[in-house]
């Protein structure tokens, strides 16, 4: 059954995080209540994702690199690695790199239980590894065409390992040409458990309502959330499980899009994106 390959340090899986770094990024989301722009939500959500990748990995005697992880951007600066710190200019890095090197660790606040029924504000360390960054165009085209080409390189040391999960996080239209041919290149890569797994994540601005793993195009608002969702994969079934799980209503067919997600959404989304199969 494909999709079903063991992740192990001998056979790794990959994800790779491509992020919108365009001027309008810079504006809030849709339905936002967190007064962030969308630029430093993603970051915030990225970081988070890291953070947990590093943390499933922990054992006791270190951090395993189960998986190899990427965060490329594309704005004004063009396309490039985007991870900060020590890990900068890397394409590439094993997840036990992520944890012993982040950018820095800052103190954020959360609100927790206090255990008589209401909330109590906390300090909690908060590592950094993406900053957010908004000016320039889109150029989506050429931020798939260097996926590819990571991946290819990939690929060939490891043929046989969970395929890649790229997800791709913008809020519109690319501005050096059409995306689609480009993302049905990067699909077409493959290792002998399947396709590379393409999942969009759009950030709207407009105040429509937000539409997660749809099967259906007509769900959808306009002709950019159309583009997206058509070079967006399906779900695998274990994908499809845990969405289910969350309590999103997924249907057969459902592909890894979201459409005006809030923060808790990406969040969601990136989580159920990155889970593939059991580590041992």
């Amino acid at each position: 059954m494909a999709y079903s390959a063991e992740i192990s340090r001998t056979h790794p899986s990959c994800f790779l995080l491509l992020v919108d770094q365009s001027g309008s990024m810079s504006d809030g989301f849709g339905g936002a209540k967190s007064g962030k722009s969308k630029a430093e939500c993603v970051a915030d959500a990225t970081n988070r994702l890291l953070q947990n990748l590093v943390i499933k990995c922990a054992k006791e005697e270190g951090i395993r690199d189960y998986y190899h992880v990427g965060v490329i951007g594309y704005g004004s600066a063009g396309i490039a690695p985007a991870l900060a710190g020590p890990l900068a200019g890397k394409e590439l890095v094993a997840v036990s790199e992520i944890g012993t090197s982040p950018a820095r660790v800052e103190q954020r606040a959360r609100k927790v239980d206090d255990g008589a029924g209401g909330l109590v504000e906390q300090q909690v360390r908060f590592p950094i590894w993406l900053d957010a960054a908004a000016k320039g165009g889109t150029p989506m085209l050429e931020a798939l065409g260097l996926a590819h080409g990571i991946l290819s390189r990939w690929l060939a040391e490891h043929p046989s390992s969970f395929p890649p999960v790229v997800i791709n996080i913008t809020d519109g239209e690319s501005t050096d040409g059409d995306p689609m041919e480009a993302a049905s290149r990067l699909q077409s890569l493959s290792t002998s458990d399947g396709n590379v797994l393409l999942f969009n994540l759009h950030l709207s601005s407009s105040a429509a309502l937000p539409v997660e793993f749809p099967s259906d195009e007509a769900l959808l608002p306009d002709k950019f959330a159309s583009l997206l969702f058509r070079m967006s994969s399906e779900l695998p079934d274990h994908m499809r499980d845990i969405a289910l799980q969350e309590g999103k209503k997924v249907e057969g067919h459902a592909r890894g899009f979201s459409f005006n997600a809030d923060l808790v959404s990406v969040i969601q989304f990136l989580d159920i994106g990155t889970r593939p199969a059991e580590l041992r």
